[in-house]
C-alpha cells in the first residue's frame, strides 16, 4: 500500500489513534451496534484488529497474549496498540516468514498488512458509531490506484466483498470503500 515518508512506527501510531479516539468515544451500548461489515458489530471490528495479528506475528517468532476484548474493548485495544507499537519501535532485526509472503522484516510486514487494515477498519468503526470517517482523500486515491491492478487477486483472497457501484464523481474515499465491498452510504439502523 502507498506509504508516506514517515516510517512504520509512526504510521501505526497515527492510524491506531483513529481507532483509539473512536473506541474511547463509545458508550457501553455502542459496542453492539451493527457495522458496515456484514454480521459484525462495532465490538467485532475491534476484536478483529486485536486478534488477527496473533497468528500473523507467530511467523516472526512473536507470541501475543490473548486479550479479553469483550470484557474491556477500550482497555484491550490500548494494550494491543502498545504492544504492536513496541514491536515496530524495536523490530530487532526480526523477520516474518509466511508461505504466502515469503520473508519480510517484521516492521515492514506489520506496516503493509496490519496497519493498512487498521486504517481501513477505522472507517467501519466510525460508521458503526454513527460518525462520518475521514481517511484522507489523497491517501484513499493512492491506495485505490494500487489496488486496481491486483483486483482479481484481492477478490480471490476472500478479504474483500464484491465492489459496490458508485458514481464516477464519488470521492476517493467513497470509491475505495466501494471497491473493497462497503456501501459508502451505509448508516447504522435506528
Amino acid at each position: 500500500m502507498t506509504r508516506d515518508s514517515t516510517g512504520p512506527a509512526q504510521r501505526h501510531a497515527d492510524d491506531a489513534a483513529l481507532i483509539t479516539e473512536l473506541a474511547e468515544s463509545a458508550s457501553a451500548g455502542d459496542w453492539e451496534r451493527p457495522s458496515p461489515v456484514a454480521d459484525w458489530t462495532a465490538l467485532d471490528v475491534v476484536r478483529h484488529l486485536v486478534e488477527w495479528p496473533g497468528e500473523f506475528l507467530e511467523g516472526a517468532g512473536i507470541t501475543l497474549a490473548e486479550l479479553d476484548v469483550g470484557a474491556d474493548p477500550v482497555g484491550a485495544w490500548r494494550q494491543h496498540v502498545a504492544r504492536i507499537q513496541d514491536i515496530l519501535e524495536n523490530p530487532e532485526g526480526r523477520v516474518l516468514s509466511a508461505p504466502e509472503l515469503g520473508e519480510k522484516p517484521v516492521d515492514e510486514a506489520i506496516d503493509e498488512f496490519y496497519t493498512a487494515d487498521v486504517w481501513m477498519h477505522s472507517w467501519d468503526l466510525a460508521k458503526a458509531l454513527g460518525r462520518e470517517p475521514d481517511l484522507g482523500q489523497e491517501r484513499c486515491a493512492a491506495v485505490l490506484a494500487e489496488m486496481g491492478p491486483v483486483e482479481q487477486i484481492l477478490r480471490e483472497s476472500g478479504e474483500y466483498g464484491p465492489a459496490v457501484p458508485v458514481s464516477p464523481e464519488a470521492s476517493a474515499q467513497d470509491r475505495l470503500m466501494a471497491f473493497i465491498g462497503r456501501d459508502p452510504a451505509w448508516q447504522p439502523p435506528n
